[in-house]
């Protein structure tokens, strides 16, 4: 338990970079007494550990200490270096000699057992171009201007802050500051027709916690498909949310968010879905489905 609590201790304070011994007692859940005997340790063990006194002081690692390699197990340095190959998103070639060095460095082969491509089909040289611009943005916090599609038909200019990349539900997002709206705002990465990385920096603003986007706030969908849709309906639910009916038709019951993406979603199925409930929605794509008729109809 001590061995485990030194290597906290010193991770701890490279990563912030120093701290007061009460801060890490009450961090690991001892006392201010054992924390002291703890540096001692790591001491007498070589580590460059020290106290300073005074207002601004505090337990300090000396100034460009690494720990050394061996300090990772054998599963850690595999973990390391499968987190990087699952990274090929862009083909950057900085990261593979990161990769490359690593695994000198850990006396392990690099084995390309994964590789993750989110770029679209047909789309690859725009896709990850754009990706990286966006990686650049958010490590550096450059400002980037940006033409999208929004989600009511306009195509604008936006000028954003772009803060973090998020994968979700199949689709990457960016999250970014609007200039414009003074607010953060979420843009889906393939609506982003053009894009410009700016010179100017910005710095980040502090936001309230985002509310926990829970499904039970989602109403439940049931629908029925024909087993010939199989394909599609795995594509888009969990197993556990499918029932197989005797005649092979299968019933998905899931929490969706409401408004034009479910209609949309709904819509791709064609004929090939039956909306079992909430019966409005059904009243909803009757609707939409006359109209499409009437479109046609002239």
């Amino acid at each position: 338990m001590q061995e485990s609590r030194l290597f906290k201790i010193v991770y701890y304070l490279l990563d912030r970079g120093q701290a007061t011994a009460p801060e890490l007692a009450a961090r690991f859940e001892v006392s201010v007494r054992t924390i002291y005997r703890d540096i001692d340790a790591l001491s007498g063990a070589g580590i460059p550990i020290y106290a300073e006194a005074g207002r601004n002081g505090g337990i300090r690692l000396m100034h460009g200490f690494v720990l050394d390699q061996a300090v990772l197990s054998e599963e850690e340095k595999q973990e390391i270096l499968a987190a990087l190959q699952s990274l090929n998103i862009t083909q950057n070639i900085g990261e593979s000699q990161t990769l490359q060095k690593l695994s000198a460095l850990f006396h392990l082969p690099s084995e390309n057992w994964l590789e993750v491509d989110f770029s679209r089909w047909g789309n690859q040289g725009f896709d990850k171009e754009k990706f990286e611009l966006l990686k650049t943005a958010v490590i550096h916090r450059r400002n980037v201007r940006i033409r999208y599609a929004g989600s009511d038909g306009t195509v604008r200019e936006r000028a954003v802050q772009p803060y973090r990349l998020v994968y979700k539900s199949k689709a990457w997002y960016l999250k970014a500051f609007c200039t414009e709206k003074q607010d953060m705002r979420t843009f889906k990465l393939n609506r982003i027709l053009e894009l410009m990385l700016l010179e100017e920096s910005f710095v980040q603003r502090s936001f309230p916690a985002e509310p926990d986007d829970s499904e039970e706030d989602y109403p439940l969908i049931t629908l029925r498909f024909p087993k010939d849709m199989a394909y599609r309906v795995y594509d888009e639910f969990d197993r556990t949310q499918i029932q197989r009916q005797e005649n092979g038709d299968l019933v998905a019951s899931a929490r969706m968010p409401e408004g034009t993406w479910l209609i949309s979603f709904l819509l791709s199925f064609g004929t090939q879905v039956e909306i079992i409930s909430p019966a409005y929605l059904r009243e909803e794509i009757a609707r939409q489905a006359k109209e499409i008729v009437e479109k046609y109809k002239t």
